[in-house]
Parts: C-alpha cells; structure tokens; sequence
C-alpha cells in the first residue's frame, strides 16, 4: 500500500488554465507527487468519468493514490479488481455525508480523507475511519469559498492529537512550505501552487525540494 503524505495535489479543472487535466496531472506525477485528488465542482460526473478514469491509470501506473473529492460513487466506479490495493479513496468535508456513512459503502481499503480544522474535529474524523485528515486553511485560499483559518501551529497541535497522517491545506505554495512540514505535517495539499503553474512538473519539484528544507 502506497504512503499517504508528501506532495499532494489536488487537479480542478477549472484551475488548469484550459490545459487538459489528464497532462496536468501527468506532469504533476512526472514531478514527484504521490497523491491527486480529483475535485471538479463544474461539470456533472458523467461529464467527468473519461478524465478521472484517465487520472487513476496515471496514478497505477506511478503507485500514487488517486482521491476523489466528494463523489464515493465515482471513486466505487473506477474500481478495478486487478489493481494494486490502496491506491483509490475518496475526501469528505464537514458538511459532506459522514465518513461513517462513508466506509459502510467503499471498500475496506479504500483511502478515506477528512478536512477538519482543529484538534477535536481531527479527533472524530480518526474515530469515525479517516486513513488521514487535511488541515486548513494554512495560509489563506483563493481556491475555495467560506473556509476557515487555520495555521502552522494549529496544524502541530492536530498532529500532536491523532495517529493518523496529517496534511496541511491552504495557500501552501514554495515560499511557506517548509514551515508546514517543521509544524509536523506528513505532506502538503495544494492546487494553485501546481496546477496554475506554466510548468506544473518543474512547480512539483521546486514544492519537494523546498518540503525538505526545514523551517528556522
């Protein structure tokens, strides 16, 4: 089973520039990250299915995982019994339908991911079968409407609350990485930082290289 953590990047197509999601993607793996997350909020998800489809064989292919934002049915629709296990899961926010609801319907090895924003949250998503919580919103979002503040230090007092992964969230780009990775966290979520990039594989590795120098 692959390690959850690291660069995690989330494709929205509606933040790929009109590029196709699938290259972006590609150049994202090519560029050293081990976690996508399909989020698109635009298009239907029979509208979706070809290039989410698309994504997952990428992900197969360079042992990333592939989540899916919102939608456990189109993650269900993807599965393929062939394939390496623990490659596939699903991400739910607060306001979604609850990860115990969740696990009843998704296999025993799918991923499952939670946003929470503070220790307690962190807590009950462990409780309930999260494989890994988000942390957010780090730094501040343009990405996403209505979130809430969070930071470097609430994300260690999560980490210092749970057992499971955790993976900062929000804002996160080359210049404040570091300071998220010396909080604690096991790897960072972001979309702006690599999607909106002209050279997302060049943007993944400049985002690694600067996960590994620690904050002073």
């Amino acid at each position: 089973m692959a390690k959850i953590g690291g660069l995690y990047v989330l494709i929205d197509p509606a933040a790929c520039g009109g590029r196709s999601p699938v290259e972006v993607s590609r150049a994202a793996l090519a560029g050293g990250a081990s976690m996508l997350q399909w989020r698109d909020k635009l298009r239907d998800k029979g509208e979706q299915l070809a290039d989410v489809r698309a994504i997952y064989r990428l992900c197969l292919d360079q042992d990333a995982i592939l989540i899916v934002n919102d939608h456990a049915d189109l993650a269900l629709v993807l599965e393929d019994a062939s394939a390496p296990r623990g490659l596939l899961g699903v991400h739910v926010g607060q306001k979604d339908l609850p990860l115990t609801e969740v696990r009843r319907i998704v296999p025993r090895d799918f991923v499952a991911g939670v946003s929470t924003n503070n220790p307690d949250e962190a807590l009950q998503a462990e409780r309930d079968g999260a494989s890994y919580v988000a942390v957010g919103d780090i730094f501040g979002t343009t990405a996403k409407q209505g979130t809430r503040p969070a930071s470097p230090e609430r994300l260690a007092l999560v980490k210092a609350a749970v057992h499971v992964p955790v993976i900062g969230i929000g804002g996160i780009n080359a210049g404040n990485v570091a300071q998220v990775m010396a909080a604690g966290a096991d790897g960072v979520a972001v979309i702006s930082a690599v999607c909106v990039a002209p050279d997302p594989e060049a943007a993944a590795r400049e985002l690694l290289a600067a996960m590994r120098v620690r904050a002073t």
